[in-house]
C-alpha cells in the first residue's frame, strides 16, 4: 500500500492512509473498483487511487451492489446495514460509506489490507 499524499497524514499524530479510504464526518469512505461477474469475491488490490474488488454477481438490477456491500461487510465482521453505496451505483467505480466513528478508518485499511495479503 502507498501512504497518502494528503496534508493531514503527515501530522505525526495521525496514521497514513491508503489513498482508497477516508475518514469523513459521518463515517470512513471507500473508494472503489468493482469487478462484476468474477470468478469468486475477492479484494484484489489497489487501481490507482481506489481499491479493486471483484463479485461473483453479474451487474444487473443491482446485484453487484449487494454483492459488494455483503462481501465488505464480511471482510470487516459488520453487519452489511451499515455499508452502503454512496457514489457511483451504476458504475464500476464507486464510493462506499461505512456508518461507523470516523475514526475507525485505520482499523479498516489495516483489515482490508490483512485481506489483500491472502
Amino acid at each position: 500500500m502507498r501512504p497518502s499524499r494528503r496534508p493531514e497524514a503527515a501530522d505525526s499524530r495521525t496514521q497514513a492512509l491508503p489513498d482508497w479510504i477516508r475518514a469523513v464526518p459521518d463515517g470512513v469512505r471507500l473508494a472503489l473498483r468493482v469487478q462484476p461477474g468474477a470468478r469468486r469475491c475477492e479484494l484484489v488490490g489497489p487501481y490507482g487511487e481506489r481499491l479493486k474488488v471483484a463479485v461473483q454477481a453479474p451487474p444487473a438490477d443491482g446485484r453487484a451492489n449487494d454483492a459488494l456491500l455483503r462481501y465488505l461487510a464480511g471482510c470487516l465482521d459488520l453487519r452489511a446495514g451499515a455499508l452502503r453505496v454512496v457514489a457511483g451505483a451504476s458504475s464500476r467505480d464507486k464510493s462506499v460509506l461505512i456508518e461507523c466513528d470516523p475514526s475507525q478508518a485505520p482499523r479498516i485499511a489495516r483489515r482490508l489490507a490483512a485481506q489483500l495479503a491472502r
